[in-house]
């Protein structure tokens, strides 16, 4: 009976484990263009209200830059806090995302309303495809790609429509990062 409590207690621990990783990895980051604010508790000259420019630094009174570019929200109100720390000891810190503006994808070519699209952390090719009104009449639904720039290098990665809306090769329907351009020949 001991050894099944243990077995149970040590796959529990496994599940939280895995499903704190899994948290993580999907929590929102802040990105340039994002909008946040900074506020402490009982002293107005220490709060503000920023955008976040394209090389991710912000200015904030007494602690001067943060550089918060793939920092949560929790993660950089623990920054300001502890750099506050020194100089208004026992802060209260809040910070909100007030708006997003860096999560967007962008649809071009052969469908109904090209353009930017809104897209979340769960956003899909068909998703945007579906926002942009779907494919035209004379769309090459089969050499669709979508291009993702990282570390400075453009990936191509082909979809092939036809396929996914027959329920055929899934996997192609790959969820959208911010900044990806789906190409519709």
């Amino acid at each position: 009976m001991k050894r099944f409590t243990s077995s149970v207690m040590f796959s529990a621990l496994i599940i939280i484990f895995i499903s704190y990783g899994y948290a993580a990895e999907k929590a929102y980051h802040i990105a340039p263009g994002d909008v946040i604010e900074i506020s402490v508790w009982k002293d107005a000259d220490l709060s503000r209200t920023l955008i976040v420019p394209p090389d991710g630094i912000i200015s904030f009174p007494l602690i001067e830059t943060i550089n918060v570019t793939h920092l949560t929200v929790a993660e950089l109100k623990n920054v300001v806090t502890e750099k506050l720390s020194e100089f208004v000891p026992d802060a209260t810190v809040t910070v909100m995302l007030i708006e997003i503006n860096s999560l967007k994808a962008y649809v071009i070519g052969k469908v109904n309303n090209p353009g930017e699209f809104p897209i979340s952390l769960e956003s899909s090719v068909m998703q945007i495809l579906a926002q942009a009104g779907g494919l035209t009449p004379f769309a090459s639904d089969g050499n669709i790609k979508i291009l993702r720039q990282k570390s400075g290098k453009i990936t191509k990665i082909p979809f092939d429509y036809g396929d996914v809306e027959k329920g055929k090769n899934l996997e192609q329907n790959i969820l959208l990062q911010p900044g990806d351009v789906v190409v519709v020949p």
